[in-house]
């Protein structure tokens, strides 16, 4: 006798569907400087949630340290020291060693034999390589907590007290000691110790820079044209505007995004956030 499957009950599609491979996760946008939360994004897992790959984040970082090595050292040989290339003295009979030009690397002030000449450290790295390489660092500091993004115009006001401080005819030592103390103060009671690495774009941020340039201890503030996968690891926590992490994405996903054209439309890539909970 022929049976006839049954469809699936509503238990048993939820239970398929708790199977499924999860495509995103979610991002907290904070405001600044007080760091709570304003808004809730998803955001796809090939962007803050890739597996840590140790072997790229190496690659990356050596590709990036060759970059940027200027390869200037340069050194004279016996054939480009100046002076007369004539015999210094006669080959026998003065009762010293055999010699040739003043120029002979033997003698002070020649030439030096195989020394450095101006050449290019860069190495080279697949494009796709290079851009997972920057999405798995964002990854990593995602999963451990230490990213935050903040909304954009990342930026906060000093005390009126700092700026009366100069009128009062204080030395400038005296005042950026102050704004040293103030900076303290302020990322002690946001809970960002160590080293923070913060990342704005567009205009200079006059205060948050002035800050952190006083303070190098806590951290430093970075444009997002000047930051590298090094850059991204090296300090506690790193705290980003909105803008910046969707330039970065956008910038560093060309192994996501197709260049192949199929029926008209060419894949995108997954979409850089979507809002979930809106600003209240």
């Amino acid at each position: 006798m022929r049976t006839m499957a049954t469809a699936p009950t509503g238990s048993a599609q939820s239970l398929l569907q708790s199977w499924y491979p999860t495509t995103t996760v979610p991002l907290t946008i904070h405001s600044f400087p007080s760091l709570e939360p304003v808004s809730l994004e998803h955001w796809s897992t090939q962007h803050l949630h890739l597996p840590l790959r140790r072997d790229l984040l190496y690659r990356a970082i050596c590709y990036e340290g060759d970059s940027h090595r200027q390869g200037s050292a340069s050194s004279k040989t016996r054939y480009q020291v100046a002076g007369s290339h004539t015999k210094i003295r006669p080959q026998k009979g003065s009762g010293l060693a055999r010699a040739g030009t003043r120029q002979s690397p033997i003698f002070r002030g020649g030439g030096k034999p195989f020394g450095p000449h101006p050449r290019d450290f860069s190495t080279r790295l697949n494009k796709k390589i290079y851009d997972q390489a920057w999405r798995t660092a964002l990854s990593y500091r995602y999963r451990r907590g230490e990213l935050i993004v903040c909304q954009d115009g990342m930026d906060f006001d000093f005390p009126s007290m700092l700026h009366h401080i100069p009128k009062r005819g204080i030395n400038k030592p005296i005042h950026d000691a102050y704004i040293r103390k103030y900076m303290t103060g302020i990322l002690k009671e946001l809970q960002l110790t160590g080293r923070t690495l913060f990342i704005t774009a567009g205009r200079r941020r006059g205060n948050l820079h002035q800050g952190m340039l006083l303070a190098p201890r806590l951290g430093r503030v970075l444009d997002l044209a000047d930051v590298d996968v090094k850059d991204l690891l090296e300090t506690r926590k790193v705290v980003m505007e909105r803008s910046v992490l969707r330039d970065m994405i956008s910038q560093h996903q060309s192994d996501l995004v197709s260049n192949i054209v199929i029926h008209g439309a060419a894949h995108k890539g997954p979409p850089l956030g979507v809002e979930m909970l809106p600003k209240q």
